[in-house]
């Protein structure tokens, strides 16, 4: 068993060593994790005699980034990612003819293929500051909702991608840190978005600029090539 911890804390220790990423080389990071997102200015829906207020949308995001470090401070990374984001409204209930209407899960679900591009500062050794651009293409666009009276459900799915913009440009800004054992890289960054993303006859929106803003948490693996 002693034989079995040394090897393991060996081979832990050679990890750890490598992942000491040197000026000029490159480093791959696949990664998964989790979105936190709105669209800000996006009108209030409203349903027969009832306004349903905005709140957080919660999906995902997985993809991945290689980086090439110019210097022991300095790197840049670009990649590609699968992200759900958009918006969600509170769930509501209204009574009609003495019974009750309910209206839940109302969504605005977008489906993004994202490729970031940022620099990154190292400010000290596996913490980073980071910002950069990123271009996002939209693959799918619902709207959904349930609708439930007196225990009775229905669900609407509606494709909505024609309504929308397909090309979402935002500004990522954000923080990662590599864990100092182990080549386990975790990343927090919000993107700010800069581009209309629903075409503005779209549930009123008018001129009142519908923008993503997303905040992603990814947990990686950052290996050498």
């Amino acid at each position: 068993m002693k034989k079995i911890m040394m090897i393991a804390a060996m081979m832990v220790a050679t990890v750890a060593a490598k992942a000491q990423f040197e000026p000029g080389t490159f480093s791959l990071q696949p990664k998964i994790g989790s979105t936190l997102s709105k669209v800000s200015n996006m009108p209030k829906a409203n349903m027969e005699d009832v306004t349903l207020d905005k709140s957080l949308y919660a999906g995902f995001v997985i993809g991945g980034e290689a980086e090439y470090q110019l210097t022991k401070m300095f790197s840049v990374a670009a990649g590609v990612n699968y992200a759900m984001q958009g918006c969600q409204w509170e769930d509501a209930e209204i009574k009609v003819d003495s019974k009750k209407l309910s209206f839940e899960d109302t969504k605005f679900e977008l489906g993004y293929i994202n490729l970031p591009i940022v620099a990154n500062a190292y400010l000290f050794k596996g913490f980073a500051v980071k910002a950069g651009v990123q271009f996002g293409f939209l693959v799918s666009a619902k709207f959904k909702m349930t609708e439930k009276l007196d225990g009775t459900k229905v669900s609407t799915d509606t494709d909505i991608k024609d309504n929308c913009n397909k090309v979402d440009i935002s500004i990522p800004v954000g923080v990662s840190y590599q864990v100092p054992t182990i080549p386990i890289y975790i990343d927090g960054r919000v993107n700010i978005g800069l581009s209309d993303i629903v075409k503005k006859e779209y549930m009123g929106a008018n001129d009142k600029n519908c923008k993503n803003q997303v905040f992603q948490l990814t947990v990686g693996y950052k290996f050498a090539l």
